[in-house]
């Protein structure tokens, strides 16, 4: 009932939808501010090959050792540079610029870049990882800033390992992942077509484009009453039909989309955010990201197919829902939420 009464409230706009302005872009701003330099606790991940690989956090990977795990720790530095291009009063200090000036150097990266050439952890953060990685890349390369172009040629090599990697690995999926968490197929997919056409790779783009409708061309009645999982932060299904919004024409997406989840041409269409329990929990947390996903979808569906506006209402309603809930009180949601706020403001 009470969160019928939030949808009653939001529809009539006594609550707005929140949006990205500079209050709230300093409260996201903070996040990765705070953590990108936390080494501990952290969740490495890696493979161990000898006794030599017993490294901190730090020594593995001198640029991403913050945030607790590698992957957070690149959308964090992407949350700070996309935040910081839009809102340069950020880091009025130069505080923030300094931190990057210290971390991500050519000497750095190489690290990085040496620990995905090592055979027992070549597939490491695929593909999840991969795209965050790309989407800080091409963040720096849009930006006209003197130390956002030495950023983005340090980082360049690592982005082309990457690309390189997911080119490989692509025509060797046979069956895509549909989870709700790091390794869905649809997210990294969604991701890193984006980075594709930002940097105007042909091939990249007609390789994601023509694997994502044999993964997913043919797919029919995706079942969103399954959804969520205890510890979901990403909607299978709307991934799904997310990434086919970028690689279909209009014409043709509405046709598959009818097909795969025809319940949201219903203009009755309703869709609750996923409930958090406890939000110390580091897995039971997730599901505030879940609802930053979901909008995130909802949202670019909706521009893809203007007829579908109300999914703008339910996207609004996952978002007000969590994003009161993004503090610097557990480092369980701190140290990653932000950027899935981020995310989903963005795609307004």
């Amino acid at each position: 009932m009470k969160k019928l009464f939030f949808v009653f409230l939001l529809f009539c706009g006594y609550i707005n939808a929140q949006t990205l302005d500079l209050p709230q872009a300093e409260k996201i701003f903070s996040l990765p501010v705070h953590c990108i330099e936390v080494e501990y606790p952290n969740k490495l991940g890696q493979v161990l090959g000898s006794t030599d690989d017993l490294k901190s956090p730090r020594e593995l990977r001198p640029v991403f050792y913050g945030c607790f795990d590698w992957h957070s720790s690149v959308h964090g530095y992407w949350s700070i540079i996309k935040l910081q291009k839009e809102y340069p009063q950020l880091d009025s200090s130069g505080e923030v610029r300094a931190i990057l000036n210290r971390n991500i150097t050519l000497e750095n990266v190489s690290v990085e870049s040496a620990f995905f050439k090592d055979y027992n952890n070549r597939n490491f953060e695929r593909t999840y990882g991969w795209a965050w990685l790309f989407q800080l890349q091409s963040e720096l390369d849009s930006w006209d800033d003197p130390d956002a172009q030495q950023w983005s040629l340090a980082l360049k090599p690592l982005a082309d390992t990457l690309v390189k990697k997911y080119k490989e690995y692509l025509p060797k999926l046979y069956y895509p992942i549909r989870t709700g968490q790091h390794d869905n197929t649809a997210f990294g997919l969604s991701l890193s077509i984006d980075y594709a056409r930002s940097i105007n790779d042909k091939e990249f783009q007609q390789l994601i484009m023509e694997h994502a409708i044999r993964l997913y061309g043919k797919d029919m009645d995706c079942n969103l009453s399954y959804e969520p999982s205890g510890s979901d932060f990403l909607s299978p299904c709307l991934e799904e039909a997310l990434l086919m919004s970028k690689v279909l024409d209009t014409q043709e997406y509405r046709v598959w989309l009818k097909n795969f989840l025809p319940e949201i041409f219903n203009p009755d269409f309703a869709l609750e955010p996923g409930e958090v329990s406890d939000r110390t929990d580091g897995h039971l947390v997730h599901l505030d990201g879940l609802n930053f996903s979901r909008a995130t979808c909802l949202y670019i569906i909706a521009k893809k197919l203007p007829e579908l506006g109300y999914l703008k209402t339910i996207a609004d309603n996952h978002l007000n829902y969590s994003l009161g809930n993004i503090t610097n009180d557990d480092y369980m949601g701190s140290h990653w939420l932000g950027s899935f706020a981020l995310y989903a403001l963005m795609s307004k």
